[in-house]
């Protein structure tokens, strides 16, 4: 479980990284897009890492069926940042 544990950590991180990007970006770059990146990658963080913490405290294995859902919203966060700063250029 350690290395589950260590794959939540490691992505929270990165996005919580991400997130600090798009807070910075929102200044420059006040696209609605913006927010939507912004709340793709919380609820990524919430659904992606949240489900694998549970996994790793419960050793419950339905907590894995969640996990892709978080990694699909990252997906889509790192999307709508994309074209928020495609639609700024």
């Amino acid at each position: 479980r350690t290395d589950t544990f260590n794959t939540a950590v490691t992505y929270q991180f990165y996005h919580s990284l991400a997130l600090l990007l798009i807070g910075g970006l929102m200044f420059k770059i006040p696209h609605r897009f913006m927010h939507y990146a912004a709340w793709s990658h919380i609820a990524g963080i919430i659904l992606f890492s949240g489900s694998l913490y549970t996994l790793c405290l419960t050793h419950n294995t339905k907590w894995g069926v969640i996990t892709p859902l978080g990694g699909v919203l990252f997906i889509v966060g790192w999307v709508f940042l994309s074209i928020a700063v495609s639609k700024s250029i």
